[in-house]
């Protein structure tokens, strides 16, 4: 320590997050900026890491860090490929590679139903949308609807979450003491299930039917936002409930997930501002939720209305609602079955003494939430080309950064000292919002309403094109391109679409051409 600048030297002996610092000598990651931060404002550790994350007021040049969003983390690898949201971590130990590959492994398998000869790999449903975690997540990246009306999505990577409001005590209870976050429907349980095993019935299908509305921008260009009209059809188990509420969703994508998760807690909770005290029109809301891993409310960051507090959860929940596996976490070997699909819950299932009396052993698990945790976000694409820093500028100028945050700094990420003390940039704030009728899909999560979702984080969103073959966006899909999905906001994002809607063609095209390179 005495090789260090003396101003910083009596910064870091001041009781303020020493682990921080420690974590940031040790990797040599955010080191410089936090010392040019705490030189800045001496002792004053709190208003040190408030000026490193404070947006920026100078659009001539990128800021430190922000070509690697990622922070260290950043992958090492070429952007220009599909592959671009398959790399790992580029500051991970060399010696978890293997791990990171054996979970890909393990992420890209298609599983098969129980009994067979490969019982690590059996267990498959008996109900379920996919085979594989890989064909819901399309190569690390974004779901999609159907690409065709007449065409069904034979991916995976569209589900659709069904529940019921409560009508008892009992129901009330569980919702209020958040121990759940919606009620399933008690013939197709939390989710609808397209696909099953020989001999088992699918529960049904999403019906997706697409009307245009026309939007005109300034200087008279005129859009067409598709409208969708869904529906549940060919119910293979009997009338749903009368008063079921349907939200379609996409798979989204996965980069960057470890580097959420060790965004500290009071970092996000900074942002909120539930009741709009600040008069700025932004109300962003946490979302409280159940950890079944520590057995207590935490706050949720995952899933399109933060409804998971972890990645591990996530993907708990994945294997057995999507895939119909069972995991220590959820030990059901029929998934998602319920009291009335019989024939599904006295199906075969592939739970083993071999592998802790389920279909995926922890260390199957754990390796598919190690490679969850590491799959890198990419570096940006001409960060300081000009058009783009000005196209910068304007997405603050009209308040774009009220929900999309641009950076954070991570804190101690458990096992995973290369994702601790990182500078990032995934532009969101991990905060519901209410993002207006247009986009609401009237079903509530929580202490999401059916108005509200989580910010979406920005970073890598302008590789979709590359890696997934399309550019459709927002929870379901609907949005063709950045620019719909920029139309489609409401309720608290309103203004900032208006004002985006203003914006002469060449500005907005420097608008969408920064979000396309994060």
């Amino acid at each position: 320590m005495q090789s260090l600048h003396p101003k910083f030297r009596d910064c870091i002996a001041e009781p303020w997050p020493r682990a921080l610092l420690v974590g940031a000598i040790v990797l040599g990651a955010a080191l410089p900026l936090l010392v040019g931060a705490c030189v800045t404002y001496g002792a004053g550790t709190d208003a040190a890491l408030d000026s490193l994350l404070a947006p920026t007021t100078d659009f001539t040049k990128l800021e430190p860090g922000e070509a690697k969003p990622g922070g260290e983390a950043t992958s090492r690898g070429s952007t220009d490929t599909p592959n671009a949201f398959s790399l790992s971590s580029g500051n991970m130990d060399f010696k978890r590679e293997l791990d990171f590959k054996v979970g890909n492994g393990i992420f890209r398998k298609n599983w098969v139903s129980a009994p067979s000869s490969t019982d690590a790999s059996d267990g498959l449903g008996p109900l379920f949308n996919s085979r594989a975690c890989q064909n819901c997540h399309l190569k690390d990246g974004r779901g999609h609807p159907p690409l065709s009306s007449d065409v069904p999505d034979d991916s995976g990577s569209m589900l659709v979450r069904l529940s019921v409001p409560p009508t008892t005590d009992e129901d009330k209870a569980l919702l209020d003491a958040h121990k759940v976050n919606s009620l399933p429907d008690p013939t197709y349980g939390g989710q609808l299930q397209d696909f099953s095993i020989q001999g088992i019935e699918a529960e049904g299908k999403l019906k997706i039917d697409y009307k245009e509305r026309k939007v005109t921008l300034a200087g008279g260009e005129i859009v067409s936002l598709r409208v969708p009209i869904y529906s549940l059809t060919d119910l293979g188990y009997g009338p749903a409930s009368p008063d079921i509420m349907i939200s379609p969703r996409v798979a989204p994508q996965m980069i960057g997930l470890g580097l959420l998760e060790a965004v500290p807690e009071e970092q996000i909770l900074a942002n909120a501002d539930a009741d709009d005290a600040n008069k700025d029109g932004i109300s962003g809301k946490p979302n409280e939720v159940w950890s079944r891993e520590q057995q207590k409310l935490m706050l949720g960051r995952f899933g399109w209305k933060a409804g998971i507090p972890t990645i591990t959860q996530q993907a708990a929940e994945a294997f057995n609602g999507d895939i119909g596996l069972s995991t220590t976490m959820i030990p059901k070997g029929s998934g998602d079955c319920t009291e009335k699909e019989k024939e599904c819950l006295d199906a075969p299932n592939g739970n083993s003494p071999k592998y802790q009396n389920v279909e995926v052993g922890d260390d199957l698990f754990n390796m598919v939430v190690f490679y969850s945790k590491n799959l890198a976000v990419p570096a940006r694409r001409k960060a300081d080309d000009p058009e783009i820093l000005q196209g910068k500028q304007l997405f603050y100028q009209i308040g774009c950064i009220g929900c999309h945050k641009p950076k954070f700094m991570t804190g101690d990420a458990p096992g995973q000292p290369h994702l601790s003390h990182q500078l990032i940039y995934p532009y969101t704030d991990l905060l519901l919002h209410d993002m207006g009728e247009g986009l609401a899909d009237n079903r509530p999560e929580g202490d999401a309403t059916g108005n509200e979702w989580r910010t979406a984080p920005l970073w890598g969103i302008g590789l979709t094109g590359t890696v997934n073959g399309h550019t459709l966006f927002l929870h379901d899909g609907r949005a063709r391109n950045i620019t719909e999905a920029i139309l489609w906001h409401g309720g608290e994002a309103q203004a900032s679409r208006d004002k985006f809607a203003a914006l002469s063609d060449a500005d907005r095209a420097r608008l969408v051409a920064f979000v396309n390179s994060l």
